[in-house]
């Protein structure tokens, strides 16, 4: 009796892995008029979406329905023994899948034919291998393949994306297919268009123009669907600089406002044609600063940018609320300085729930390695023993004996796990 019982609870499970790989059919509808619908599972279905692939729970808890990724080595990045689709798939979190297409400015050559080839077969062999997984919702084919430092209307580019797209279409009849590009420039859009003409849904990435992108869209000629795949603060080419260089990064309280508004007017001027927005990056990022990008801090915490995603979302904030830095003042900050001055900072910052609050201020080195189109950048070296002392939101501090261009930073947590940074630069001549 015990085999017999054992036998049937292996049967079971094996049922159980069976009906877990069936994929969940989804599709883009045309409802007519101008307007489209995503349908899961024969249901409508609202992306409410963050880029990346970490704070999986509190993503789901604060009422995200979508995660994107980039690559498929996201796909197999696992945590206690199980991987990035079967974790999203227990929270009830769907997956924008993305399939690296090569750029050029990488070193790929579309006018190789060997590497051409050889990638056609990497992205079959890919979505051949995950595209039953149930929480798969669609597949990104390819981010800013086409090269944000160019005008995009090269058409190789596109006419071998048209090639890629149905690759993925014969091996995955089940899930849409978006390709992502950086803005909605009307060339690049009317390229795209005319050289990869099967495309169903378009993804744009795009940070200070991104309330505009509907408009530019319907500028540009495209009627079809589309989806805001990368949105947050201005990026830091579009905002003010230093006479020695260094982007201003906004504060905290304006990105969260850049979030929560652009979400809200994107969804409303492209009401039947925008069919979700993914919030970036839903995690930590060293892109210019440790801070522009990331809606988290490296340890964990959660920052405004956060809270204000849940509130567009759910309209509801999350329980507790991150802290937030109202002022950061210093004689000094965006201006050039003596070295080896001895000077003061000074951080105003607010608490919803009157948390009490810790401090911790650095001395960073302005990053000497920026990249284009989200590279990796080397983390600029801390200068620690300028730090003399601090009572919390006060700073003593001595300006660094080499002459260079610095920012300082002041990050506040409640020990509830939120935060919140706020930096600013300053020169040594």
């Amino acid at each position: 009796m015990r085999t017999l019982l054992l036998g049937f609870a292996s049967a079971l499970v094996a049922l159980s892995s069976s009906l877990s790989a069936s994929p969940v059919p989804v599709r883009v509808v045309d409802e007519g008029g101008g307007r489209y619908s995503l349908i899961r599972h024969g249901r409508p279905y609202q992306i409410r979406g963050g880029g990346g692939d970490t704070h999986l729970e509190l993503a789901r808890e604060l009422g995200a329905t979508t995660i994107r990724t980039w690559g498929i080595r996201q796909l197999e990045k696992e945590e206690a023994g199980r991987p990035l689709l079967d974790r999203c798939e227990a929270i009830g979190l769907t997956v924008m899948a993305g399939i690296w297409v090569q750029h050029e400015r990488h070193g790929f050559d579309y006018d190789d034919p060997v590497q051409v080839h050889r990638q056609r077969e990497s992205i079959r062999a890919s979505v051949r291998k995950y595209k039953d997984h149930p929480a798969l919702l669609l597949w990104g084919l390819g981010n800013e393949m086409e090269n944000p430092a160019t005008d995009g209307t090269d058409p190789r580019i596109w006419k071998e994306l048209e090639v890629l797209a149905q690759i993925v279409r014969d091996e995955d009849p089940h899930h849409p297919v978006a390709t992502v590009i950086a803005g909605a420039g009307g060339a690049k859009v009317r390229a795209l268009a005319a050289h990869f003409p099967s495309l169903e849904l378009l993804g744009v990435n795009s940070y200070a123009t991104a309330r505009d992108v509907a408009k530019e869209l319907r500028e540009a000629g495209w009627a079809k669907p589309f989806l805001l795949t990368e949105f947050g603060p201005p990026g830091h080419w579009e905002v003010p600089s230093t006479a020695w260089g260094a982007p201003i990064e906004p504060p905290g309280t304006a990105k969260a406002d850049a979030y929560q508004n652009t979400h809200a007017t994107i969804l409303q001027d492209g009401a039947g044609r925008c069919l979700g927005t993914f919030a970036f990056i839903w995690g930590h990022k060293q892109e210019t600063t440790s801070t522009w990008y990331g809606m988290f801090l490296p340890g964990g915490e959660k920052l405004p940018a956060v809270d204000a995603m849940s509130h567009a979302w759910t309209g509801r904030w999350p329980k507790n609320r991150s802290p937030q830095i109202t002022r950061l003042d210093a004689s000094f900050s965006h201006k050039a300085v003596a070295p080896e001055t001895r000077v003061a900072v000074t951080v105003s910052a607010k608490d919803f729930e009157d948390d009490p609050l810790s401090y911790e201020w650095q001395i960073v080195e302005e990053s000497s390695d920026r990249r284009i189109g989200g590279d990796a950048e080397a983390t600029p070296r801390s200068v620690s023993d300028c730090l003399i002392e601090s009572d919390g939101a006060h700073l003593q501090m001595r300006t660094p004996s080499n002459p260079g261009a610095y920012r300082v930073f002041c990050i506040v947590r409640d020990s509830k796990g939120g935060a919140d940074a706020a930096n600013f630069p300053f020169f040594v001549k």
